[in-house]
């Protein structure tokens, strides 16, 4: 096997991080001796060992002279966790390959320059292996590179493009596989925002579900063990906070008028309005300092459009039902558009069935 081969191996290992490593990267690593691997890690939560930690533990002595496989460049600075970087010193590794560098303003270059220093051969690859690394940690880099969270929006309609009767009803528009994909999307996320409309109509949770997760047991209970934190825009504080949305669990309202004091559970913060609504890019910016890495937007069309007509999406998950609701029902979300040439244009990077849904995966293209 090649360096790519093992790299893409080390890439499978941090995917298993998907669901509990925010606020810090998801991180894969393994020991190779000769064309044996002596070791294997991914970092599993925030203040526990890394990935490089776990790797050179099951290599041991075997360690000595081989190389190391690391999506991520080691950190090299004292956080919750000791730096990898002399972590790799001490266990008399010979050579490093590493996917990416690391976009942390703390570690940036410094990991690779602390290896080099001790003698060790640190190579940085380029090209597919190393986009895989960024997307895998595509919150991660766009907070440490812009201070924001990477922003998801995820939209259920039917095929007319509809996603909820006159009178608000919209369960189910898709059927089961797609739920169950839309609570890995939900635990695979930081933070979950919705609006007050929606938490009033439809009394939404938007928990994630232990027996709706289709995960295997370690990886399931990771994902539960960091639950995504719970948002809602509620501006003008109308909402009632006996719903299902507050006795659920910790809940962060976000207004823009003076607040209550905070409860045991809820927590107020008070940000700019503007044209008479909170401000989207102040709320992303504080996210964006609470260690935000992936938001997860699941809301009405009116909150929905106003994160689109914002440019502040990242990428959209949209779940298409073999359903027609008619022109009574609600629109997909509130986007006033008047010219063709101002229309919102769209790359598909994937389109997957769902049992009778469909699954569309975009990202926004650039305006003209």
């Amino acid at each position: 096997m090649n360096d790519q081969a093992y790299m893409a191996q080390a890439l499978r290992l941090a995917e298993q991080g998907l669901y509990s490593t925010h606020p810090n990267p998801r991180v894969g690593c393994l020991v190779v001796a000769g064309e044996q691997v002596v070791g294997a890690g991914w970092h599993q939560r925030a203040g526990e060992p890394h990935a490089e930690v776990h790797a050179l533990r099951q290599a041991g002595v075997l360690a000595r002279g081989a190389t190391a496989y690391v999506t991520l460049e080691p950190c090299s600075h004292q956080g919750l966790t000791p730096p990898c970087a002399d972590a790799l010193v001490q266990s008399g590794v010979q050579r490093v390959v590493i996917a990416m560098q690391d976009p942390n303003p703390q570690v940036a270059g410094r990991g690779i320059a602390r290896l080099r220093g001790q003698g060790i051969q640190v190579d940085l690859l380029e090209g597919e292996l190393t986009a895989a690394a960024r997307a895998l940690n595509c919150g991660f880099v766009k907070r440490m590179e812009q201070g924001l969270p990477f922003v998801r929006l995820k939209l259920a309609m039917s095929l007319d493009g509809r996603t909820a009767m006159a009178s608000g009803e919209s369960q189910w528009i898709t059927g089961p596989a797609a739920r169950a994909d839309v609570q890995v999307l939900r635990a695979r996320s930081s933070a979950i925002i919705t609006g007050a409309d929606t938490v009033m109509t439809d009394n939404a949770r938007l928990t994630v579900r232990a027996e709706q997760l289709p995960l295997d047991a370690e990886l399931r209970d990771l994902a539960l063990s960091r639950p995504p934190l719970r948002i809602v825009i509620d501006g003008g504080l109308r909402v009632s906070t006996d719903l299902a949305f507050f006795i659920a669990g910790p809940v962060l309202v976000v207004t823009h008028q003076k607040p209550p004091a905070n409860t045991a559970n809820i927590e107020y913060i008070q940000l700019p309005e503007v044209a008479g609504h909170v401000d989207l890019v102040a709320l992303l910016q504080e996210l964006g300092r609470r260690g935000v890495n992936e938001l997860m937007v699941e809301a009405g069309p009116h909150l929905a459009g106003a994160f689109m007509q914002a440019g502040l999406v990242d990428e959209l998950y949209i779940y298409m039902a073999a359903t027609l609701l008619g022109s009574s029902a609600q629109p997909l979300m509130q986007l006033p558009i008047d010219m063709m040439a101002d229309a919102v244009r769209l790359k598909i990077t994937e389109m997957r069935a769902l049992d009778d849904d469909w699954r569309i995966i975009a990202r926004p293209l650039p305006a003209h």
